[in-house]
């Protein structure tokens, strides 16, 4: 990792945390997860900047909020510090605050606005009640061909219709293990952000399964030109 090397610290940029969500952690809310990250750098004794105004709070931003239930190796958090410290330095002093299935990877400087996100790649793995994973195997195969996959969408004015099939990619689908292994490509951030689960459920309505269990690992937030977000 490389160290800031700054003396003004009146000009100091934004620090972009990169860490993994997995094991227990991913019952860890949003929510929950902004208060433990501050929890975290008050225990670190990291000179985190505080909002100014009536309600000052520690500044922290979060690219892209992952679902409940969930596990990520891709993680961000965006904040700011009021003196200089080498970015090595933070890692591990937040890695000895955080708790187990909070791992953090690495720190640096932030490179890139949330603004650019545009996609974010998912793992998945489930298994149903009632087929065995060739034949959903086999099923999803055949529901990925289908022209649109209309999906009830919660939107700003309510439930909406909507049309997921511009916005998900279906890549290396197989069997693993007794699971239906896949990856998925999904639209992502401020402009347009479908949850995977969307497609999955669709694809069990359509082909009349039950999903019984399903493991969704996020590997990669990508930006428009397709390269990490950083």
């Amino acid at each position: 990792m490389t160290d800031i090397v700054i003396t003004d610290v009146n000009k100091m940029p934004n620090l972009r945390v990169f860490y993994e969500k997995t094991g227990r952690a991913k019952y860890i809310s949003h929510l929950d997860i902004n208060r433990c990250m501050q929890r975290a750098l008050r225990r670190a004794e990291i000179p985190v900047w505080y909002t100014e105004g009536f309600n000052p709070h520690p500044y922290t931003t979060f690219a892209l909020p992952l679902s409940l239930g969930f596990e990520s190796l891709c993680e961000t958090m965006d904040m700011r510090i009021t003196r200089v410290m080498g970015c090595q330095e933070v890692a591990d002093r937040l890695n000895a605050a955080l708790p187990e299935g909070l791992v953090v990877k690495r720190v640096a400087l932030q490179k890139n606005k949330p603004e650019k996100i545009r996609r974010a790649d998912y793992i998945i793995r489930m298994d149903f009640e009632d087929c065995g994973p060739e034949e959903a195997l086999t099923r999803l195969e055949s529901f990925d061909r289908l022209e649109a996959i209309p999906v009830m969408k919660r939107t700003k004015k309510g439930m909406k219709e909507t049309d997921i099939r511009p916005d998900v990619i279906l890549s290396n689908p197989c069997v693993e293990e007794g699971f239906l292994k896949l990856n998925l490509c999904c639209a992502a951030g401020i402009e347009k952000n479908i949850n995977p689960t969307l497609y999955l459920e669709a694809f069990a309505q359509e082909a009349g399964l039950e999903i019984q269990t399903v493991h969704v690992l996020r590997i990669a937030v990508l930006m428009e030109n397709g390269q990490p977000f950083e």
